[in-house]
């Protein structure tokens, strides 16, 4: 054969094995990234139900005390939403915020149509907003009055 018309056909040839291995070596490292996708997408999947098992678990749920059902109240915490807590626990918090400043637990039952001239009916209502102050939901000002917190 003529070496000048077998010269291009080999260099041709070198071009495409060099091809060739760059694409093979594009080709695993394709793989490789597809792989580590596949691991980040399971453990993407583990975190979002252990959230999820979170959020379930800070969702009010009934306790027992003296055998009665009570409402649990959850502790503050980043993400816990006070939608969270139960209905009575939420109006008190919004007549706290509706006070112009710090407020007695009169002046928050006044705002809950609680009749506040009766002690019966005053000291449940500052026992609520003592339990809210020790779950971080109010603080509770060293004159005994309550406050928001920010």
């Amino acid at each position: 054969m003529d070496p000048e018309l077998l010269e291009p056909i080999t260099a041709r040839r070198a071009e495409l094995d060099e091809l060739e291995e760059q694409l093979a070596k594009q080709s695993a490292e394709v793989r490789a990234e597809r792989d580590e996708l596949t691991v980040a997408e399971r453990l993407l999947d583990r975190v979002s139900e252990q959230l999820a098992d979170e959020r379930a678990s800070a969702a009010p749920r009934p306790g027992q005390v003296g055998g009665q059902a009570v409402m649990l109240i959850p502790h503050r915490a980043q993400g816990v939403e006070e939608a969270t807590l139960p209905p009575d626990c939420q109006r008190t918090l919004a007549a706290v915020r509706q006070g112009a400043g710090p407020v007695v637990a009169r002046q928050v039952g006044e705002v809950l149509a609680v009749a506040v001239s009766v002690r019966a009916r005053l000291e449940p209502l500052r026992g609520k907003l003592v339990r809210l102050a020790d779950h971080g939901r109010l603080r509770k000002l060293p004159d005994g009055r309550f406050t928001t917190r920010l």
